[in-house]
């Protein structure tokens, strides 16, 4: 199972942390997430979740900061297995359409665009379970451990 291998990668790659961290985030079991698919070589991630009526706002469609909460919950496992340590520092959401009880499930893909210093740039296309584009997202990272300065910074 993906979802397992994935936790056991990161857990390997932050050993020395492992008193400090919880993994997976309990937001993450929370949202029934599931990792469906990883290429480092693409660095990309892929994962779904289900569409849940406790999810919905007052229009019986999943609530944006929960199918945000989804891209996040995506973008900082794969952050954290094809980068130094780093948090989230900006979230963009463009939403396309509203996902309702229609759907199964959204699965969200993320990739990281692009390294700039201690920035890291991601992207993400969240779809239905029938293939449609339901919203994009564009994150900032800020790496805050580097090899040559182990200190954390806040800046």
């Amino acid at each position: 199972m993906l979802s397992s291998s994935l936790m056991d990668l990161i857990r390997e790659k932050y050993a020395d942390k492992t008193g400090e961290l919880l993994i997976p985030p309990p937001v993450f079991d929370e949202m029934e997430g599931e990792f469906v698919a990883l290429d480092l070589d693409k660095r990309t991630l892929s994962t779904r979740f289900p569409v849940q009526t406790k999810y919905f706002n007052p229009y019986r469609a999943m609530q944006g900061g929960i199918i945000a909460a989804a891209v996040d919950n995506t973008l900082g496992p794969l952050s954290m297995l094809i980068a130094p340590p780093s948090v989230t520092r900006r979230l963009e959401m463009k939403y396309s359409r509203q996902v309702g009880s229609e759907s199964e499930y959204i699965s969200v893909v993320g990739r990281l665009v692009e390294q700039k210093e201690r920035n890291l740039i991601f992207s993400a296309e969240v779809r239905d379970s029938k293939g449609n584009l339901m919203a994009r997202a564009r994150s900032t990272h800020w790496i805050v451990e580097t090899p040559s300065d182990p200190d954390t910074h806040n800046e």
